[in-house]
């Protein structure tokens, strides 16, 4: 394991780390407070993770628990790449989901559930593992674990499965936080790109209540009559200005 560390550290950018420190909003009392960062790229430390593949669950737990933000990305990004190849054994994706759903408490910013969720916990259910296990986490208290729930859906959508998404979306739709406003929405969008109908269907009940954010996002792919359209129907329903 120290032979991957010293590789990311070898390829660490002071400067872009300080850039990284404020996109991810890791100042006192935001989303990802504390978080450390080395000021690598998303491509440098994919490749890292790629000459990396056999790590142990034990090492790749270890990594998760390194306070610094591409140490964990590279932990979740061999556990992602393991999961979507075809030649990895049962055994071994067992083993990684497990870890992903014991340590949820390390992905814990909206890259790293969004660079593992799909592949490593979509791709089980898609396999059989019954999909309470999204509904439990779109209960949670935890924002990064409601996210992992409608996005690890990305992968079911990809293969024509929608019902999960249109389920949690409804199910997520009064959640507070804006990140999840932008999740649930790209999720509808991508929904939609398999299922028009089905999306247009699901604004008619939803539109007029779903975050403005959400709401946006999902129909990015759509026509310019049918946005206006379901934004007026958000306008519409939004609160009256009281004028004298």
């Amino acid at each position: 394991m120290s032979e991957v560390l010293d590789q990311l550290v070898a390829l660490a950018d002071p400067e872009r780390a300080v850039g990284m420190a404020a996109f991810f909003q890791s100042g006192p009392g935001q989303y990802g407070e504390g978080d450390v960062f080395l000021g690598l790229t998303v491509p440098q430390v994919t490749a890292v993770a790629k000459r990396h593949l056999g790590l142990s669950v034990a090492e790749l737990e270890g990594l998760l628990d390194d306070g610094r933000h591409e140490v964990r990305l590279l932990a979740l990004k061999v556990m992602a790449l393991q999961c979507a190849a075809a030649r990895t054994p049962p055994e071994r994706r067992r083993e990684l989901l497990d870890l992903y759903l014991r340590r949820t408490d390390r992905v814990n910013s909206w890259d790293l559930v969004d660079a593992s969720a799909p592949d490593v916990l979509g791709r089980a259910v898609l396999g059989g593992l019954p999909d309470e296990v999204l509904y439990r986490l779109a209960a949670s208290d935890v924002l990064w674990e409601r996210r992992i729930a409608i996005v690890a859906t990305h992968r079911l959508i990809r293969a024509g499965v929608l019902d999960q998404t249109f389920t949690l979306a409804a199910l997520l739709e009064g959640d507070p936080h804006d990140l999840m406003h932008k999740a649930v929405g790209w999720m509808l969008r991508e929904a939609g790109k398999q299922d028009e109908s089905r999306l247009l269907a699901y604004l008619d009940e939803h539109a007029a209540t779903m975050p403005r954010t959400a709401l946006r996002y999902s129909l990015e792919r759509l026509d310019p009559a049918l946005r206006a359209h379901y934004m007026g129907m958000k306008k519409r329903t939004g609160p009256v200005r009281y004028r004298p």
